[in-house]
C-alpha cells in the first residue's frame, strides 16, 4: 500500500458550538488534496482525536470516505490504550471504507515492548486493511524500540510507521532492518527532507494544511537529484514549521487555515485558542513567508 510522500494528519473543523462542521470539512478536504496531500490520516492527534466521540470518529470516516472518493488513501487514526476498543473502532473504520489505520502507541498505562507487539498484533490480526505504527514517545510517554518495530514489520498488513521520536540514527536502523515493502514516515515536519535522504517515504504533516504543495516541490527536487534546491526549499519552509508548533496542535494551524481563508474553527477544550499575541506572531511568519516566496 503506497500511502504517498505527503500525507496529511488533517485537523478536523469545527462550528461555533464546537460540533463537527461537515461543509467546512469537505471544503478542506478539497482544499488539502489541491495543495499537495497524497493522502489524509482523519481523527489524529491533530484532528483532536482525544475529544471526537466514538459516533464522531466513525461519521467523519464515512464523511471522508465519501467526499475523498477515491481521490488519495484515506487512514483512519484507530488507535488508544485500550486494544480491545482500538480492535472494535478499526473495524468500524474498514466498514467505513477507509484504506488503512494508524495506530498509536498505548499511551498513559506504559505497557512493555512485548505488550506493545501483543496490542498491535491483534489490531493488526483483527483487520484486512494496512497498518500504520504511530511511535511518539513526547505524547504517549513510552518508546516502540527498534527491535519491536521490526518484529511488527514482519505480519503481512503492517506496512509503515510514522516516527516521531525524532533520532535520525534509529529511523535509519529501522529503515535498514525491516523489509522493502515497509515504509518509514517521519512524525515531525522539520525533518522530512532529512527523513527522504535517509530512505523514507515521506512524513505525516500538518505543516502541509498551509504548505504542503511547497513541501512536494522540496520533496521531488530531491528525488530528482536536484539536493541543492531541495535544501533551499527545506530551509524557507523550516520557519513556517516551527511557528506551526509554536504552541500545542493544532492550536496553531487551525489559526492559519483561518486567516488563510479556509475555515475550520477553534479548538474544543482542554486546547484553547491562540492569544492576541500568538496571532500577531503566526501572521508575521506567514506574511513572512509569503513574502519570501513571492
Amino acid at each position: 500500500m503506497n500511502f504517498g510522500q505527503i500525507v496529511t494528519a488533517m485537523v478536523t473543523p469545527f462550528d461555533e458550538q464546537g460540533e463537527i462542521d461537515f461543509p467546512a470539512t469537505r471544503n478542506l478536504i478539497n482544499h488539502l488534496i489541491a495543495n499537495g496531500s497524497d493522502g489524509l490520516v482523519v481523527s489524529g492527534t491533530t484532528g483532536e482525536s482525544p475529544t471526537l466521540t466514538v459516533k464522531e470518529k466513525v461519521s467523519l470516516f464515512k464523511f471522508t470516505v465519501e467526499v475523498v472518493n477515491g481521490r488519495i488513501p484515506v487512514i483512519a487514526g484507530t488507535g488508544s490504550n485500550n486494544t480491545r476498543e482500538s480492535i472494535e473502532l478499526t473495524m468500524m473504520a474498514e466498514d467505513a471504507g477507509v484504506d488503512g489505520v494508524m495506530l498509536v502507541t498505548p499511551y498513559y498505562n506504559k505497557p512493555c515492548q512485548e505488550g506493545m507487539y501483543q496490542h498491535f498484533n491483534m489490531i493488526a490480526k483483527a483487520t484486512s486493511l494496512p497498518v500504520m505504527l504511530y511511535n511518539i514517545p513526547g505524547r504517549s510517554v513510552v518508546n516502540m524500540s527498534v527491535e519491536t518495530i521490526v518484529r511488527l514489520a514482519d505480519i503481512p498488513n503492517i506496512v509503515a510507521v510514522k516516527e516521531a521520536g525524532g533520532d535520525l540514527d534509529v529511523m535509519t536502523e529501522i529503515i535498514d532492518r525491516t523489509p522493502d515493502g515497509f515504509s518509514l514516515y517521519s512524525g515531525d515536519d522539520s525533518l522530512t527532507l532529512p527523513v527522504l535522504s535517509i530512505g523514507g517515504a515521506g512524513v505525516v504533516s500538518v505543516a502541509s494544511h498551509i504548505i504542503g504543495n511547497e513541501m512536494q516541490t522540496m520533496a521531488k527536487n530531491f528525488k530528482i537529484g536536484n539536493a541543492l534546491q531541495a535544501a533551499r526549499e527545506h530551509r524557507r519552509l523550516l520557519p513556517v514549521m516551527h511557528s506551526l508548533f509554536a504552541t500545542p496542535n493544532p492550536t496553531s494551524v487551525k489559526a492559519a487555515l483561518n486567516m488563510r481563508g479556509v475555515s475550520v474553527g477553534g479548538v474544543r477544550l482542554p486546547m484553547i485558542p491562540l492569544n492576541d499575541e500568538q496571532l500577531s506572531s503566526l501572521q508575521a511568519a506567514l506574511t513572512a513567508h509569503k513574502e519570501v516566496t513571492v
